[in-house]
Formats: structure tokens, sequence, C-alpha cells
């Protein structure tokens, strides 16, 4: 069993290098081109497998605090991705709602015991817990409004997709920042890349909602 288990962190550690490097090329490439397309689907998959790996080892040697970050952080990168898929549906489906509801579960979960601080894990990383929680749970929560209440702006799938990408990689950082910046205090390694990117992702999306308005404005009415 622990043969099994070094695979599957060694595993775990290629998935996250290939996601931390893939998603610039995606970031950088033609939106909606044939690259772009590409890069994301391989940082996508890349996520999928570090999350798969991330609830196995958590599951192995119980690390709730883990458990609940791989939830948090996968649903981000999955949010983003089937946010192309519901835009030609038109609407979420079944996976849609489970994964949503399930990331509001966890995101309860770790705001819960990183206010209770049930353990060593939670006392050092309580602070961590309940950012990321709150974080999930507004992302989540939003989502869940967007099913109910689709938006009427025919751009929102753009802004969906490119806040829960974006918000992704910022996870993808913090777990490269927590094995690596070893230097850093314990919650700084693990907050410092939302404290970064946050900013930057709304920044982003402000540049593109400027865009698409002014284009809007510059395109004569029809009829």
């Amino acid at each position: 069993m622990d043969g099994i288990m070094i695979t599957l962190r060694w595993i775990h550690i290629a998935a996250g290098t290939v996601a931390l490097f893939v998603a610039p090329a995606a970031m950088v490439t033609v939106k909606g081109g044939r690259a772009h397309r590409r890069w994301g689907k391989v940082y996508f998959w890349s996520m999928a497998t570090v999350a798969a790996t991330a609830l196995a080892l958590a599951a192995w040697r119980p690390n709730y605090f883990l458990l609940l970050v791989a939830v948090f952080s996968f649903y981000l990168a999955l949010s983003g991705y089937r946010t192309l898929f519901r835009k030609r549906a038109s609407g979420p489906g079944t996976l849609d709602w489970v994964a949503t509801l399930l990331t509001l579960v966890a995101s309860a979960g770790l705001v819960v015991l990183g206010l209770a601080r049930p353990g060593p894990v939670w006392e050092r990383l309580g602070a961590v817990a309940v950012v990321f929680g709150l974080i999930g749970a507004i992302l989540a929560g939003r989502d869940v409004w967007r099913f109910v209440r689709p938006s009427t702006d025919r751009n929102a799938w753009w802004f969906d997709h490119m806040i829960g990408m974006l918000a992704s990689y910022i996870a993808t950082v913090s777990a490269f920042s927590v094995v690596n910046f070893t230097s850093l205090p314990p919650v700084a390694r693990w907050l410092w890349p939302s404290m970064i990117g946050t900013p930057l992702i709304a920044a982003w999306v402000s540049y593109y909602k400027g865009r698409f308005r002014r284009r809007s404005l510059a395109t004569p009415a029809s009829g």
C-alpha cells in the first residue's frame, strides 16, 4: 500500500508541475483559439489528476484540511471549464449542481473547522481554512445564483470561465508555495498567492468588461 501511495504522490507532483507551467500558455494565447483550447484542456486534466491524487492521499492518512482544500481547489477549475459546456447546453447539468453543492458543504466545513480548530493542523492553519472556505462559499454561492437566475449579459460565460480558471491557478501557485517557500510562515505560504492574485483577477475582469463595452458601443444597432 505504501508503494501505491508513493506512486500517487509522484503523479500528484508531476500533474501539479504540468498545471503550474501550462496555465500561462493558455493565458497568453488568443482566447478561443486552437492553442488556447489545447493548453486549457491540458491544464484542466492536470488539475483533475492533482485533485484525484490529493483526495486519495488525504484519505489514506486522514487529513481533513487537505481533503476539503482539494475539493475547493478543483471546483475552481471545474467551474471555469464547465462554463463552456453550460453555454452550449443553455443551463447547468447534474454534474454542475452536485459539484457546486459539494463545494458549498466543503467550504462551510473549512470555515467551521478553521474557527473551531479541533487539532494541530487546524490550530496552525485555521486562518487559511477560513479564508479558503469563504472564497469557496462565495464562488459556489455565486454559481448557484447564476444557475437559478441566469445573467442577461451575453458575455457572462466569459467572465465565469475566466474567474474559475484564474482562481484555480492561484490554488496551484499556493500549493507550489507551500511545498517550496519553506522560509515563509505557514499562513503566508498559503495565502500570499490569493492576496496578489485576487486583485489581478479583478483588474483583468474590469479590463475585459471595458473592452466589451467599448466594442458594443462601436457596433451599430441592427434594425
